[in-house]
């Protein structure tokens, strides 16, 4: 059994954009048109891999020196699947892959796989695959997870807020302000965290124009919005992207019944409502109390792992 690698080029952007749409576990952050928004800081390294003509499998990914990342610009990549790829095709793939990639001057593949809550169908060959030709885990981040189906209770803490809330008079909407929520959100990991959003509000305005799974969110008081939440809508997970709040949202529980209503009402139909990571420092450094206080709206751990495969 032989698998064909070919470099994506950019007049294979419908092709390449039909099969993650049809892949088992795409997403649109792998949508030529996400991918390449800041395709100036990354080289492509992206793969379509055939076999006997027929387009099997995906790889988004982008090269630095004699390393390949799936994908440097991306939160998670991994390898995109047709329905009818099964394990023993994949496990083939990579064995082959690692030839190509050697052949290619590559001597590490870091991959950033699909987390199995994104998936359509269990999609997981490739970490069998991967364990197969000995590549090592290099960082595992936790993720705090509410599966829709089976929500734990919320927290008394959280009902409190939220209850206040109500009293305050907030109220949720959707929005396109995403200049008022940006300068919002600037001004807390400034003052927090000492650094900036990944995006830009420009980028995160043209993200938002291609995309209408972007949906920003946002608490008012008396007209004036004092929390907000960029959700990133995707087919089985509903996703925190962003989280801003003013000194008053803390006073008032603004950002807590924001974050229930988006839950309970706005994505309640999605299977998984994902709040993103409580670590850094490759895993290594964890936020206890960031988790915690996630975790009292009623989710759990899934985690984010890169795995590391050395050619040469």
């Amino acid at each position: 059994m032989s698998f064909t690698f070919k470099p994506y080029r950019p007049e294979d952007l419908e092709t390449w954009n039909r099969f993650n749409q049809a892949s088992r576990n795409g997403t649109f952050l792998f949508d030529r048109g996400y991918m390449d928004y800041h395709a100036d800081r990354f080289t492509d390294a992206s793969l379509m891999i055939e076999k006997e003509g027929q387009l099997v499998a995906m790889l988004p990914a982008s090269r630095d020196g004699d390393t390949v990342v799936s994908h440097g610009g991306l939160t998670f990549g991994g390898l995109m699947l047709a329905d009818k790829t099964g394990a023993a095709d994949v496990k083939t793939i990579f064995e082959q892959l690692k030839d190509w990639l050697i052949a290619a001057g590559v001597r590490k593949l870091i991959y950033k796989p699909v987390p199995h809550i994104y998936h359509r169908v269990p999609s997981e060959e490739d970490l069998y695959a991967l364990h197969r030709l000995g590549a090592n885990t290099t960082r595992v981040d936790v993720s705090t997870t509410i599966q829709q189906s089976a929500r734990l209770p919320l927290a008394k803490g959280r009902k409190h807020a939220i209850g206040k809330a109500k009293k305050a008079g907030i109220t949720v909407q959707k929005s396109e302000d995403y200049a008022s929520f940006w300068q919002m959100l600037t001004q807390n990991l400034e003052d927090r965290h000492a650094v900036k959003p990944t995006h830009s509000l420009q980028e995160m305005q043209l993200l938002a124009s291609r995309f209408p799974q972007i949906q920003l969110y946002l608490a008012y008081l008396a007209d004036q919005p004092v929390a907000g939440v960029v959700v990133y809508d995707y087919a089985e997970v509903t996703h925190t992207q962003y989280i801003g709040l003013t000194d008053a949202a803390r006073e008032n529980g603004a950002l807590d019944a924001l974050l229930e209503h988006l839950i309970s009402d706005a994505f309640a139909h999605k299977p998984y409502f994902n709040f993103g990571i409580s670590t850094c420092n490759r895993g290594l450094s964890f936020n206890e109390g960031l988790a915690a206080q996630k975790e009292m709206f009623g989710g759990r751990t899934t985690i984010l792992q890169w795995l590391e495969l050395e050619l040469a």
